[in-house]
Protein backbone atom coordinates (compact mmCIF):
# COMPACT_ATOMS: atom_id res chain seq x y z
CA UNK A 1 0.00 0.00 0.00
CA UNK A 2 2.63 2.52 0.34
CA UNK A 3 4.40 1.87 -3.00
CA UNK A 4 0.86 3.25 -4.64
CA UNK A 5 0.88 6.32 -2.59
CA UNK A 6 4.59 7.46 -2.95
CA UNK A 7 4.14 6.47 -6.29
CA UNK A 8 0.94 8.63 -6.74
CA UNK A 9 2.94 11.53 -4.97
CA UNK A 10 5.90 11.40 -7.01
CA UNK A 11 3.62 11.76 -10.45
CA UNK A 12 1.28 14.95 -9.08
CA UNK A 13 5.08 16.56 -8.02
CA UNK A 14 6.67 15.81 -11.22
CA UNK A 15 3.24 16.92 -13.21
CA UNK A 16 3.09 20.38 -10.90
CA UNK A 17 6.70 20.82 -11.86
CA UNK A 18 6.35 20.14 -15.59
CA UNK A 19 3.28 22.81 -15.69
CA UNK A 20 5.62 25.10 -14.18
CA UNK A 21 8.50 24.97 -15.89
CA UNK A 22 6.69 24.67 -19.27
CA UNK A 23 4.22 28.12 -17.93
CA UNK A 24 7.77 29.86 -16.85
CA UNK A 25 9.74 28.69 -19.69
CA UNK A 26 6.98 29.83 -22.79
CA UNK A 27 7.48 33.12 -21.41
CA UNK A 28 11.19 33.01 -20.91
CA UNK A 29 11.37 31.97 -24.84
CA UNK A 30 10.96 35.64 -24.92
CA UNK A 31 14.41 37.32 -25.92
CA UNK A 32 15.25 40.40 -23.35
CA UNK A 33 16.11 43.10 -25.25
CA UNK A 34 18.80 45.25 -24.08
CA UNK A 35 16.60 48.16 -22.87
CA UNK A 36 14.41 45.43 -20.71
CA UNK A 37 13.65 47.30 -17.41
CA UNK A 38 13.86 43.61 -15.70
CA UNK A 39 17.63 43.34 -16.71
CA UNK A 40 18.51 46.99 -15.96
CA UNK A 41 17.02 46.67 -12.31
CA UNK A 42 19.39 43.27 -12.12
CA UNK A 43 22.67 44.90 -13.09
CA UNK A 44 21.33 47.46 -11.05
CA UNK A 45 21.20 45.55 -8.11
CA UNK A 46 24.46 43.00 -9.10
CA UNK A 47 26.23 46.67 -8.98
CA UNK A 48 24.92 47.54 -5.77
CA UNK A 49 26.26 44.70 -4.17
CA UNK A 50 29.70 45.13 -5.73
CA UNK A 51 30.75 48.15 -4.86
CA UNK A 52 29.62 47.45 -1.67
CA UNK A 53 31.82 44.05 -1.47
CA UNK A 54 34.32 44.85 -3.30
CA UNK A 55 37.64 46.68 -1.29
CA UNK A 56 38.42 50.18 -2.50
CA UNK A 57 35.65 50.81 -4.73
CA UNK A 58 33.67 54.22 -4.64
CA UNK A 59 30.17 54.01 -2.83
CA UNK A 60 28.24 54.61 -6.06
CA UNK A 61 25.00 53.58 -7.43
CA UNK A 62 23.72 53.48 -10.98
CA UNK A 63 20.78 56.02 -11.19
CA UNK A 64 20.36 55.64 -14.95
CA UNK A 65 21.11 54.36 -17.69
CA UNK A 66 21.54 56.27 -21.50
CA UNK A 67 22.32 55.47 -25.12
CA UNK A 68 21.56 51.80 -24.68
CA UNK A 69 22.06 50.22 -27.71
CA UNK A 70 22.78 46.03 -28.43
CA UNK A 71 26.14 45.33 -30.37
CA UNK A 72 25.44 42.29 -31.59
CA UNK A 73 22.89 39.42 -31.44
CA UNK A 74 23.90 35.72 -31.39
CA UNK A 75 21.09 33.72 -31.77
CA UNK A 76 20.40 29.78 -31.15
CA UNK A 77 21.47 27.48 -33.25
CA UNK A 78 22.38 23.77 -33.44
CA UNK A 79 26.13 24.36 -32.88
CA UNK A 80 25.69 27.32 -30.80
CA UNK A 81 22.76 26.01 -27.76
CA UNK A 82 22.73 29.13 -26.22
CA UNK A 83 21.18 32.80 -27.45
CA UNK A 84 23.55 35.52 -26.55
CA UNK A 85 22.67 39.58 -26.78
CA UNK A 86 25.64 41.95 -25.99
CA UNK A 87 24.86 45.05 -25.60
CA UNK A 88 26.28 48.46 -24.14
CA UNK A 89 25.05 51.87 -22.30
CA UNK A 90 26.19 54.87 -20.48
CA UNK A 91 25.92 54.16 -16.73
CA UNK A 92 25.03 57.39 -14.91
CA UNK A 93 26.27 57.20 -11.53
CA UNK A 94 25.26 58.53 -8.16
CA UNK A 95 28.39 60.53 -7.97
CA UNK A 96 27.51 62.04 -11.10
CA UNK A 97 30.21 60.84 -13.38
CA UNK A 98 29.33 58.49 -16.59
CA UNK A 99 30.62 55.08 -17.31
CA UNK A 100 30.25 52.74 -20.18
CA UNK A 101 28.46 49.58 -19.43
CA UNK A 102 28.95 46.59 -21.62
CA UNK A 103 26.73 43.68 -20.58
CA UNK A 104 25.83 40.37 -22.04
CA UNK A 105 22.07 38.70 -22.00
CA UNK A 106 22.42 34.98 -22.25
CA UNK A 107 18.66 33.32 -23.09
CA UNK A 108 17.25 30.55 -20.40
CA UNK A 109 20.78 30.82 -18.42
CA UNK A 110 19.14 31.60 -15.31
CA UNK A 111 19.00 30.15 -12.21
CA UNK A 112 18.09 26.39 -12.60
CA UNK A 113 17.44 27.07 -16.30
CA UNK A 114 14.72 29.51 -15.93
CA UNK A 115 15.10 33.37 -17.33
CA UNK A 116 18.24 34.94 -18.64
CA UNK A 117 21.52 35.12 -17.26
CA UNK A 118 22.97 38.40 -17.02
CA UNK A 119 26.75 39.57 -16.60
CA UNK A 120 28.03 42.98 -16.59
CA UNK A 121 31.07 45.35 -16.40
CA UNK A 122 31.55 48.85 -15.97
CA UNK A 123 34.74 50.53 -17.04
CA UNK A 124 36.97 51.16 -13.78
CA UNK A 125 34.97 48.82 -11.54
CA UNK A 126 36.82 45.06 -12.76
CA UNK A 127 39.35 45.53 -10.47
CA UNK A 128 39.97 41.78 -10.40
CA UNK A 129 39.86 41.89 -14.43
CA UNK A 130 37.55 39.50 -14.20
CA UNK A 131 36.20 40.21 -17.87
CA UNK A 132 39.47 40.72 -18.58
CA UNK A 133 41.40 44.38 -19.90
CA UNK A 134 38.57 47.00 -21.00
CA UNK A 135 35.49 44.50 -20.09
CA UNK A 136 36.28 42.37 -23.33
CA UNK A 137 34.82 39.45 -22.31
CA UNK A 138 31.24 41.05 -22.49
CA UNK A 139 31.74 43.67 -25.22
Amino acid sequence: MVRPVRLGFALSLLAGLSFWAASASAHDLVPRACRDDAVLSRITAKFRHQVRHVPHLPDVEIVDFRRVHERRYLPWRENRPIARRYCGATAVLSDGRRRTIWYLIEDGMGFAGIGDGVEFCVSGFDRWKVYNGRCRVVR
